[in-house]
């Protein structure tokens, strides 16, 4: 089992005082019978009691504890998981499901006084069908044990998000994740086939098929992937995996704008060229990631080598006017694009940081690369705001902002009042809330202004999966105040 990691450590002493009462004696005596192992350490509450959400980071510098859980509780199988939702049912006791915590919106903190579900335990590849290349897999698996295994055998399910060496694959699903080479093996809801859920009551179902398609009414799969903990506990996946890529090409291009190599990107995906990497940077990311004045594009794809040759020639022929880069660009991407180990010396400094990924059409792009940039950086204290491009389809793309800021004033309001201008100037240009990094407790109070009418359809289904509001309450918006 593979042990979370989070941003920075808590100073020595932190919890010799002011440390709050474990979960109450009855809901523990009743966990305990169940047969399940329950941790009410200081240490071990308080690190269960946050995620990768940047705002926790300045907190646990100084030794505040952003919540405390009330217990932590580590289940080693799915009956177990069945026996404490039950038990946490019975006493109306919130439980928030806890994987590797990589989620960068506060969706895995456990709230004050809640039930901690740590299911990193759940840590077994369960078996590999090597014809129809379906793996089934735990859903406390994190990414790097699920490839070392499919990779001894000639496999890969080909999902490699930032998060990669802290993420599980519960956490990639419940989050509804995209990995950097989805344009090319698809986002998670694409990959996954089948999931084993413990709903609120203890009741164990299976959703999806071992069949690649089915029409047996609406996909009761989809809604468990990216719905967060707050409609069921995802415990087992079935996973689609892949050969092994035999053959794999780069490229790099610099463009004297943003939106030139934007346009250059939805030539090339209306084409039918989907390369697993399709990265574009505008002035301000170029210049930091690979010290270059330009717009640059980062181009990989691997796989059948006709294939990768002929989606390689469309790139060429889009990219014709362009400037031709140093394909030694997408190994410098490479080599560092999971390094996430600035972010807290950056807080710690007094300096906000984050990312909003966001996605849109084509057509609204452009105006809402502008709109977002120009609300960031109107803000007093504003260091920068920039974009990167990282995922495309047929019809537009992810927009991955990101922003840092050493504002006079608190950080939390700062912060929050960042989240607002950016996500109105996406919302008013027609984008998504988020594209892969879900909702969490950050985005929750934007959720029912993204849905729109159809938000009294997430509310019902929550009203009926989960009646006393005890998974994940306030995450997506639904059981409870949101942040």
């Amino acid at each position: 089992m593979t042990k979370p990691s989070m941003p920075n450590e808590y100073p020595s002493a932190s919890f010799a005082r002011d440390v709050p009462e474990p979960a109450p004696t009855a809901l523990l005596d009743d966990l305990r019978r169940a047969g399940l192992a329950c941790e009410t350490s200081s240490e071990v509450r308080s690190d269960h009691g946050r995620d990768w959400w940047p705002l926790s980071i300045a907190d646990v510098a100084v030794g505040r504890v952003p919540h405390w859980p009330g217990v932590v509780v580590l289940p080693r199988s799915v009956d177990e998981v069945s026996e404490l939702l039950r038990v946490a049912s019975a006493h109306r006791m919130p439980v928030t499901a806890q994987g590797g915590r990589s989620g960068v919106l506060g969706g895995a903190v456990a709230p004050d006084g809640a039930i901690a579900l740590d299911l990193t335990q759940l840590d077994k590849v369960l078996s590999l069908d090597e014809v129809s290349g379906h793996v089934r897999v735990q859903a406390g698996v994190f990414g790097p044990e699920l490839e070392t295994y499919l990779n001894a055998r000639g496999w890969t399910v080909g999902h490699f998000p930032q998060s990669f060496d802290l993420a599980t694959v519960g956490g990639w699903i419940a989050c509804r994740g995209a990995g950097q080479l989805s344009n090319r093996y698809g986002k998670i809801e694409d990959i996954v086939r089948a999931l084993t859920i413990v709903l609120a009551n203890g009741d164990v179902i299976d959703v999806g098929s071992h069949a690649p398609r089915q029409a047996v009414g609406p996909d009761l799969m989809s809604l468990f992937v990216g719905s967060e903990g707050t409609l069921g506990v995802i415990v087992e996946a079935t996973l689609v995996a892949r050969r092994q890529a035999r053959f794999e090409q780069r490229a790099a291009y610099g463009f004297p704008s943003f939106e030139e190599g934007l346009e250059a990107c939805r030539r090339i995906l209306q084409r039918d060229a989907s390369p697993a990497v399709l990265r574009l940077y505008d002035e301000t990311e170029t210049q930091r990631n690979f010290e270059l004045d330009t717009c640059a594009l980062i181009v990989l794809d691997e796989g059948e080598e006709s294939f990768v040759h002929a989606t390689m020639h469309i790139v060429v022929e889009e990219c014709a006017n362009a400037t031709v880069l140093d394909e030694a660009l997408v190994e410098r991407w490479m080599a560092h694009r999971n390094d996430v180990g600035a972010l807290a010396p950056l807080w710690e400094r007094g300096i906000v940081v984050d990312t909003i990924e966001v996605s849109g059409s084509w057509a609204n792009l452009p105006a809402m690369y502008n709109h977002v940039v120009d609300a960031l950086k109107s803000m007093q204290g504003m260091l920068v705001a920039s974009v990167h491009q990282s995922h495309a389809y047929v019809d537009g793309a992810c927009l991955y902002f990101t922003f840092a800021a050493r504002p006079e004033e608190d950080a939390t309001p700062f912060y929050r009042r960042a989240w607002d201008l950016a996500t109105r100037a996406v919302l008013a240009n027609g984008g998504a809330l988020s594209h892969h990094h879900g909702v969490g407790r950050n985005r929750a109070r934007f959720v029912e202004n993204a849905l729109g009418s159809s938000f009294a359809i997430l509310v019902a289904m929550k009203a009926e999966l989960d009646p006393f509001n005890i998974l994940n309450p306030g995450v997506l918006g639904i059981g409870g105040a949101p942040w």
